[in-house]
């Protein structure tokens, strides 16, 4: 993995980003979408099953001294079920044991991942809510350590307490009525027009980073907040086809609070971090009126500096494939969400 300083470009990019994003918003924020232009499919029920191989993988790297570490769950696949219904959205996030999740546990140790996520459609917002938990992590360059070791035979360095949580929420809004983000992201819309967008994001979170050691504490509790404006672009190839693309730099502050050393004599250290990312996407998808299914191409990296001579990044490659089915609601969940409809 190569460390690369992109920081002069990237910030005339999120400078450039800023400034436009301040510019359309004088835009009306309650503009009516074109019914033309987007079909809306939020009075049914959407079902939907997602595969993909993000990792919540981190590195470090002394650029001093040029050692680095590298540390990975051993999760090679999740599984995120979905619903979707009218304004409301709910995922579940999981490893699933029959697609070779924690494969060589005897080397890389035993890893698990729970995810949560709940949204809210709210004209042209989108609101997030999340919540999630990776445990069990392995050093992925072990030899750097353990010049003997022997990959393939030699267990990894694990890991096996370290957790990290995450409740996280995020806010969007879609600046051009015509484009429509829920048929990309959520596929609860379908847009019959090629269109584009800037969408404006504002992400924040709160982490807890733990080594889970028993009477030692190596704790780390941090709070991110990070403005990502978005352009996005969708193709449509065919009446049930299209290609979407898009392009995310962001600019944010991370408050950090570590904590280390025994239960009752602790060492504190609060600190400051201005992070960068960027962020990319190809996603290729297929929508009829019940079935839709596609993949999706992910890449992103995202640093920040520790001190003068120290790098966290977290660069990721990943593909998602997803299927899903739309069916029309019972009766009964049908009259909750529609009283006045008539018997």
């Amino acid at each position: 993995m190569e460390y690369c300083d992109f920081s002069g470009g990237f910030t005339h990019h999120i400078t450039a980003s800023l400034v436009l994003l301040v510019t359309v918003f004088v835009f009306p924020l309650y503009a009516q979408t074109d019914t033309t232009a987007i079909v809306n499919y939020g009075d049914k029920i959407i079902l939907k099953a997602n595969i993909d191989t993000q990792t919540d993988a981190f590195f470090y790297k002394n650029n001093e001294d040029g050692s680095r570490l590298h540390i990975k769950p051993n999760n090679r696949y999740r599984m995120f079920l979905s619903l979707d219904y009218e304004f409301i959205g709910v995922s579940v996030g999981i490893v699933p044991k029959f697609l070779g999740a924690n494969s060589d546990e005897n080397l890389k140790g035993e890893s698990s991942f729970t995810d949560y996520q709940f949204r809210f459609f709210l004209g042209r917002w989108v609101q997030g809510l999340s919540y999630r938990k990776t445990s069990g992590y392995y050093v992925r360059n072990t030899k750097d350590f353990a010049p003997t070791w022997t990959e393939g035979s030699d267990p990894y360095i694990q890991f096996n307490n370290l957790y990290i949580k995450t409740y996280g929420m995020s806010t969007s809004y879609v600046f051009n009525p015509n484009f429509s983000y829920r048929n990309i992201v959520y596929q609860n819309e379908w847009q019959k027009v090629s269109s584009g967008s800037i969408i404006g994001s504002l992400f924040y979170d709160y982490n807890i980073f733990d080594l889970n050691e028993p009477n030692v504490v190596n704790r780390e509790k941090f709070f991110n907040i990070r403005l990502a404006p978005a352009y996005y672009y969708t193709f449509v190839l065919h009446e049930n086809w299209f290609l979407s693309a898009n392009l995310s730099p962001s600019l944010g502050l991370r408050i950090s609070t570590a904590e280390s050393g025994l239960e009752n004599n602790l060492d504190v250290e609060n600190n400051a971090y201005v992070t960068r990312a960027l962020s990319s996407g190809l996603n290729l998808g297929y929508s009829s009126k019940r079935v839709i299914y596609g993949v999706n191409i992910n890449f992103s990296t995202n640093w920040y500096n520790e001190d003068n001579v120290s790098t966290t990044e977290n660069d990721q490659f990943y593909g998602v494939l997803y299927f899903g089915y739309r069916f029309d609601p019972p009766r009964a969940i049908d009259q909750i969400f529609h009283p006045d409809k008539s018997n």
